[in-house]
């Protein structure tokens, strides 16, 4: 690549090569011009968009539920507490919602009546291009699961609001995308 024009933060793009790809990643190294002259290096992730999906539902006496997986994080070596999450790889031109019901329902079984928008979220934006799309899911029906072959062993509980509250105070529930999407969530009055 020839050198770029100064982005509107006055960077400048010299060099980009590619360092590594698969079908869900890849890594390029950009030789960089920072804005006070000084040449730079950049090791960025690129990644697909992804959706996280907020499940509220109602328990038996009214009080609000939100159902989360636990599966096991293999770069970390734990299993965690999380929303339901994930991107299409083999189908990056899907519209966000076809692919937060999508998501839903492989990983939980659930079918939302009604999925909104809440906004968006950069995981790792230092090194990463990926942005993800928080959704608001309600209306719930349960359904079968259809879990992916690299789903395998995940599991999905639902828990009353106050209970999850509590999982985030004590720090039971540690994933980022998680974490930012229940914030987004709570100071928009969404949950």
């Amino acid at each position: 690549m020839n050198m770029s024009a100064p982005d509107d933060e006055g960077y400048i793009t010299v060099s980009t090569r590619i360092t590594y790809e698969n079908p869900w990643t890849r890594v390029r190294e950009d030789i960089i011009r920072l804005p006070n002259g000084n040449d730079g290096l950049y090791g960025i992730v690129e990644r697909g968009d992804f959706v996280v999906i907020l499940p509220l539902g109602t328990s038996a006496d009214g009080r609000p539920t939100v159902t989360l997986v636990n599966q096991y994080r293999y770069p970390i070596k734990k299993r965690l507490w999380e929303l339901p999450m994930g991107m299409w790889e083999a189908r990056p031109d899907a519209k966000m919602e076809e692919v937060a019901a999508g998501e839903l329902r492989e990983e939980t079984g659930l079918r939302a009546q009604s999925l909104q928008h809440a906004g968006i979220v950069y995981q790792g934006a230092g090194y990463s291009t990926q942005k993800g799309h928080v959704y608001l899911a309600t209306g719930l029906t349960q359904g079968e699961r259809q879990l992916e072959d690299t789903e395998q062993g995940m599991s999905c509980h639902t828990f009353l609001l106050s209970e999850v509250e509590d999982m985030i105070r004590k720090n039971e529930i540690t994933c980022m995308v998680s974490l930012a999407a229940f914030g987004l969530l709570r100071i928009k009055n969404m949950v």
